[in-house]
């Protein structure tokens, strides 16, 4: 058995993998040939001005971009790309699992389809989110090791690797979307599991030709996540009905996930898997309240009728609408969050006496559990309460 996890997670299985889908690792000797692809990639979160100088043995601290080490700030990753389909294609299905996925596909859901599966889907997701992020900082599995890894990605390189959190989203969001929707909207089910294995296909396969994960990394992912659904499926309903109608709902919304960022695993180093974790248990808290407060005042915005409801027809008039809706709430959910954030960072630099010119300082935990917390729960009101009032206000 151990022989199979460490044959699983043997990084030449994903530099093979890499090499078959025609991304090839560029030596710095070879890298002057007419065909070689420099790409510039994003400064690691996790390396900042100061460096790290306190990491431990197990840590991808040691950052070597393709064999570049951390400190040669020019140097970045060497590759060459043979099939620019499949380039293009997994780097769009490794987006699926960052932020810009998250603050426009699932809001956009609630805003265009139904609610009551925005909701689920953000319950299971901030679950099995929190799980896989804890587990990562205990467990302390290295990714990848590069060379002969091509990284593709180095915003997340300090934070560790087993399990894949992308894929344990890309697992819960389709799947309990899949298993939620035909009580509300009429739809063929094959095809709702053909779309649902194709997205979690694509975006598992992502992470092994980003070379941000192992197999092994990707698999327990799946599994991890599968086992949560399973496990919480027969009290999804119950859930629904506490959070909906409990008057301690909010309550246990706000302070729970505050007490899980709070004593979120330490490590001897900086790692951006705190912030990213009290950010989902914030959109979690926000969006939680927001469905309650709705549910008080007795405006839900959700299907009415017989259910289940026929798709509506995508006529020019329905697509413009949506596309309205859409960019109207994207607009006011990044604006709130540039807002709060702003406010929040201001108020805790005056209140711990930083310096304003100290941005080192948001790694503090302080700061950074509270600045994030209380930004993206007030992104997790405003969609669940304001943006869909906006919308009957503008007759939308």
């Amino acid at each position: 058995m151990l022989e199979l996890f460490s044959y699983l997670h043997d990084p030449e299985l994903v530099a093979g993998f890499q090499r078959r889908c025609g991304l090839f690792f560029v030596e710095a000797a070879h890298h002057s040939g007419g065909k070689t692809r420099f790409v510039n990639a994003e400064k690691s979160r996790g390396e900042l001005e100061t460096g790290w100088d306190h990491q431990d043995n197990n840590s991808n601290y040691k950052y070597k971009g393709n064999g570049c080490s951390a400190g040669a700030s020019l140097c970045r990753p060497q590759y060459e790309v043979r099939n620019w389909l499949l380039h293009f294609l997994f780097l769009f299905s490794a987006g699926l699992g960052h932020e810009i996925f998250y603050i426009t596909c699932l809001p956009c859901i609630h805003w265009n389809l139904d609610p009551f599966l925005c909701r689920r889907l953000v319950n299971m997701w901030t679950l099995v989110m929190y799980v896989g992020q804890v587990m990562k900082d205990v467990l302390k599995l290295p990714r990848p090791h590069s060379p002969p890894v091509v990284k593709l990605e180095t915003r997340v390189n300090a934070e560790y690797g087993l399990p894949s959190t992308h894929a344990m989203a890309a697992i819960a969001i389709s799947f309990t979307l899949l298993l939620s929707a035909p009580s509300r909207i009429q739809f063929q089910f094959e095809v709702g599991l053909l779309l649902a294995v194709t997205l979690s296909t694509l975006v598992c396969l992502s992470r092994l030709y980003t070379g941000m994960h192992s197999v092994l990394d990707v698999i327990c992912g799946i599994l991890i996540s599968a086992a949560l659904m399973f496990l919480s499926y027969p009290y999804w309903e119950t859930f629904d009905h506490f959070q909906l109608t409990s008057s301690i709902s909010p309550i246990v919304a706000l302070v729970l996930p505050l007490f899980l960022s709070y004593t979120y695993p330490e490590l001897d180093h900086y790692s951006t898997t705190r912030a990213d974790t009290t950010t989902i248990l914030g959109v979690g808290a926000g969006c939680s309240v927001g469905y309650w407060v709705n549910e008080q005042l007795g405006q839900t915005f959700e299907l009415q009728g017989v259910l289940p409801v026929p798709l509506p027809t995508l006529t020019a008039n329905v697509l413009a609408l949506g596309v309205a809706r859409f960019l109207l709430g994207v607009i006011a959910l990044v604006g709130t969050r540039q807002v709060m954030k702003t406010v929040s960072l201001q108020v805790l630099y005056s209140w711990y006496r930083v310096p304003k010119n100290d941005h080192s300082a948001r790694r503090r935990k302080e700061i950074e559990v509270p600045y994030k917390f209380v930004t993206y729960t007030a992104v997790g009101l405003v969609n669940s309460i304001l943006v869909n009032r906006v919308f009957i206000l503008l007759g939308l």
